[in-house]
């Protein structure tokens, strides 16, 4: 049972001066105002994007060095960390002098450091540029802890200089997704399966976690490639010049050379604490 008042209700339209229209407004203005502060936020946010990033970096790489310190001690991990930075970096100029945008080095604790990007570049030449821009400016980068070591005899700049000279050394293994993989797709893809085959040897000589994962992610790599080294797309990516692998394979040796000798010449047979 419904019941009525004495007062009567206006239904009319709502006019411009009326409670209920200014109501309507102070809303749309109170929704205009925020967009116009979460549009504000956005672009905030698409500026503070590269300081992200770098943001990332430089926190994956603290967090290396606090996992590395716990076997090498504060100093030594930060040296190593900074090693695998410009091992890094090296292939991040290179990708970008051949016009594709990389990311940022990115470190996993006791897995190394990773870039991304869409491509390796045009073709096979461009592939073996970026792989071996990695190994060149960490070659170069190990020389700095070497010239401290020769001018100061300490063991620590001694111990520092080769592992950054046996990490690109290891590198140049000719086995995908390793830089001296991405070499040899400027020279033959049948070495692909060679460097397989050796580091399978050298796997079961000496089993290690990290060589299982390049033999897994290598080996499926390599069989992807090598099923569709035939296709039009495929010739076309390996069709370079006779003059272009004759300097990736002089470039390659004469790079696994001298950081075989810096091994050598550095090696020390106790740890550092």
């Amino acid at each position: 049972m419904s019941e009525t008042t004495g007062q009567s209700l206006d239904y009319g339209p709502i006019q411009p001066g009326s409670g209920r229209g200014r109501k309507l407004r102070e809303r749309a203005a109170g929704i205009g105002t925020a967009l116009v502060a979460l549009l504000a936020k956005g672009k905030a946010i698409l500026l503070l994007l590269p300081k992200l990033k770098l943001l990332a970096t430089f926190g994956t790489a603290f967090v290396s060095i606090a996992a590395y310190a716990l076997l090498w001690g504060w100093a030594f991990a930060a040296g190593f960390v900074a090693l695998l930075f410009l091992h890094e970096l090296g292939h991040v100029i290179q990708l970008r002098r051949e016009g594709v945008k990389a990311s940022a080095p990115m470190f996993i604790p006791f897995l190394g450091a990773v870039i991304t990007a869409r491509s390796m570049g045009d073709d096979a030449a461009a592939e073996a540029r970026v792989g071996l821009a990695g190994p060149i400016l960490g070659a170069l980068a190990s020389l700095v802890p070497l010239a401290i070591w020769l001018a100061t005899g300490s063991d620590f700049w001694r111990a520092l200089a080769y592992v950054g000279f046996f990490i690109n050394l290891f590198n140049l293994l000719p086995v995908l997704p390793l830089d001296g993989g991405r070499a040899m797709a400027a020279l033959s893809p049948a070495i692909w399966l060679v460097g397989l085959a050796a580091l399978v040897a050298v796997a079961i000589a000496f089993p290690n976690p990290i060589l299982f994962l390049i033999l897994l992610f290598g080996g499926i790599e390599s069989w992807r490639r090598w099923k569709s080294r035939k296709t039009p797309e495929a010739r076309a990516y390996h069709s370079i010049p006779t003059r272009t692998r004759v300097l990736v394979a002089v470039t390659y040796l004469g790079l696994a050379a001298a950081l075989g000798v810096g091994v050598a010449e550095t090696f020390l047979s106790r740890g550092i604490g």
